[in-house]
């Protein structure tokens, strides 16, 4: 899989549908991270801020990278022990939730909470993203993906902070 010819950006998003993640998959992720706090939201709204999360070269970064990894693990590429950890989607291993702090990172406190309730419940994509099963390897895109939709989802409060004095 080469990507020729493209700027990061729209590299990162082939990667993305090309590893079957839709742009409204994260949408949907955002929804579900903020329908509480907001009943009206829509997923055009959560459309909007997913795509300007994408928007971002750190955001670019950590696809290439976290999917290339996910890449040279299917194809038995990486030396031991890393192959099994990364193979097995080992409990303990850390370093995709690294990669993805990157992107959480971008929005302050929130964007962490946020990633981090999203990445127990796995709703959504991540499910299926995490669900071990088929020949594909995600331990890097799973966490990516949830970072995204943590990001947007952040993004949307940070933009609407009247919607967290609600709760109050």
């Amino acid at each position: 899989m080469v990507i020729q010819g493209k700027n990061l950006e729209s590299a990162a998003r082939e990667l993305l549908t090309q590893r079957g993640v839709a742009i409204t998959d994260i949408a949907e992720l955002v929804m579900f991270l903020q329908k509480p706090y907001n009943d009206k939201i829509s997923l055009e709204t959560c459309l909007i801020h997913v795509d300007n999360v994408l928007k971002k070269r750190e955001v670019h970064n950590a696809i290439i990278t976290g999917v290339q990894l996910d890449i040279l693990a299917e194809e038995k590429a990486l030396m031991e022990p890393l192959q099994t950890i990364l193979a097995d989607d080992e409990g303990l291993y850390g370093i995709d939730e690294i990669l993805a702090f990157s992107i959480v990172n971008l929005y302050g406190s929130i964007g962490f909470t946020n990633y981090g309730y999203i990445d127990k419940v796995k709703p959504g994509i991540l499910e299926k993203l995490n669900n071990h099963e088929g020949p594909q390897i995600h331990t890097f895109l799973d966490d990516i993906v949830g970072a995204i939709a943590a990001a947007a989802a952040s993004r949307l409060a940070h933009d609407n902070p009247s919607y967290s004095d609600i709760t109050k």
